[in-house]
């Protein structure tokens, strides 16, 4: 008899997070035995984690055991997957931190997750952690794989992988899955009818291709049915969670420019660029429907939600909860058992997207199978879609290189080469933005950045 894994999720503490990935892992027979390991620095969150993990547990008939740490290390000992889904500095204080000070130097920002200075900060607060969890992986379980969840993606999967190289891991984001359902909904189609290649950057993947399947089993282009229902003013369809200050209008009118669809929502896609959010330019926020500030709103939001639900769960009998889709599950499984599967994940660009940087972080269909995680290789991608796609790579490449270097010049450097950004400030308003957003940060960021 197979034994069973050990999955050690770091940042247990987002409950909802933990309980979306676990109810996916008990529902696969070859998972329902884990051990489940959950660590948190908070041991108030951490003790919510447990009572609802518990109650999926016996809800889904797993017979597993949970055992609770805070203590990375012990978490760690003998793991055979790695889940890491956290946010240093939380959003109060430093996710607040970050739009305001932007805002008070003129820059509006939508999430402030990926790029731009809300990104560079959010990436020098938690790639130390991320290098902390990679040290104590290769002492305590060198051959267990990590599935990064933390935002910056890019920045973090790249930072890891060029110091920790031996670490398998993968990064991991759900917009690939999830607009391809988001489509297929505003065309009043079956998901399971669409076939797709995707490729690019995290936040900024294409679908290359992009089909569904027809009644004679052939498939078909699905790109001018989807122009044709924007332009009639079918498409998109109101948001799925209910949030009309998210309209989605920023994606499709990129699709009309460029003849194909990004894989990341409007709201963030608005800040990758240098068009839609500018000062004084409030004819085109309107016009593209730009949630300004739409992360801290909705990180109120969520909380709010989450303390809701929270309280029905602690006296439900039951968790029972539909599939996510989250690939993690999906990795587990197909690692454990040899069972092959797809998944899209973020990896480094070792002659997969030939006309990116090799070294970067890409994003694209890998493989997994007992083997481990495979990426496939794309070849070349159209040249427009590359462009666009190294302006943000610009950012992540400076970015990288300054925490590695320990080089606070190249920290500048990245927010200089932002796209949003330099459409809005000019050099020296950049250094002195990035020069308040240290000072106001403090002991969050790395102590090199304040000597």
């Amino acid at each position: 008899m197979m034994t069973a894994p050990k999955i050690t999720f770091i940042g247990a503490g987002s409950t909802i997070f933990v309980k979306n990935i676990l109810g996916d892992v008990f529902h696969r027979e070859a998972l329902k035995s884990a051990h489940v390991a959950l660590m948190d620095i908070d041991e108030t969150r951490l003790e919510e984690s447990h009572i609802v993990v518990r109650k999926l547990m016996d809800s889904a008939g797993a017979s597993g055991r949970i055992t609770c740490h805070t203590n990375q290390k012990a978490a760690l000992q003998d793991a055979d997957f790695v889940v890491v889904a956290f946010q240093i500095g939380g959003y109060e204080p430093c996710t607040v931190t970050d739009f305001e000070v932007c805002k008070r130097h003129g820059l509006e920002q939508t999430i402030a997750d990926t790029l731009g200075p809300g990104g560079i900060m959010r990436a020098l607060r938690t790639i130390p952690h991320l290098w902390r969890i990679c040290e104590d992986m290769m002492e305590v379980c060198p051959k267990a794989t990590m599935l990064n969840y933390v935002n910056p993606m890019a920045m973090n999967t790249w930072a890891m992988y060029a110091r920790y190289p031996h670490i398998k891991q993968v990064g991991l984001c759900h917009s690939v899955q999830g607009t391809a359902e988001e489509l297929a909904r505003d065309l009043n189609i079956d998901p399971a009818s669409l076939r797709y290649r995707c490729a690019g950057i995290n936040h900024m993947a294409f679908y290359l291709e992009l089909e569904r399947k027809i009644a004679d089993g052939t498939y078909v282009n699905l790109y001018p049915e989807l122009l044709a229902a924007y332009e009639a003013g079918r498409a998109p369809k109101p948001n799925i969670h209910g949030n009309e200050r998210c309209q989605n209008i920023v994606r499709y009118e990129m699709f009309k420019k460029l003849g194909y669809f990004v894989t990341e929502s409007s709201e963030h896609f608005a800040e990758y660029t240098p068009w839609f959010i500018k000062p004084g330019r409030e004819d085109l926020i309107a016009r593209y429907k730009v949630p300004l500030d739409e992360y801290p709103k909705r990180c109120v939001e969520q909380l709010a939600n989450w303390h809701k639900e929270l309280e029905e769960y602690k006296t439900a009998e039951r968790i029972d909860i539909k599939p996510s889709r989250e690939y993690a599950s999906t990795i587990m499984n197909a690692l454990w058992t040899g069972e092959p599967s797809v998944i899209y994940g973020n990896v480094r660009n070792e002659g997969l997207i030939d006309n990116l940087p090799q070294g970067s972080c890409v994003e694209v269909a890998c493989l997994v199978d007992a083997n481990g995680i495979q990426p496939t290789k794309v070849g070349t991608i159209p040249s427009h879609l590359a462009a666009m796609m190294q302006t943000n790579i610009n950012v992540q490449t400076l970015l990288t290189e300054a925490i590695l270097t320990e080089n606070r010049d190249r920290v500048y450097h990245a927010a200089m080469m932002d796209p949003h950004t330099a459409a809005v400030l000019g050099i020296e308003e950049i250094y002195a933005l990035v020069d308040d957003l240290i000072a106001a940060h403090g002991d969050w960021l790395p102590a090199w950045l304040r000597r």
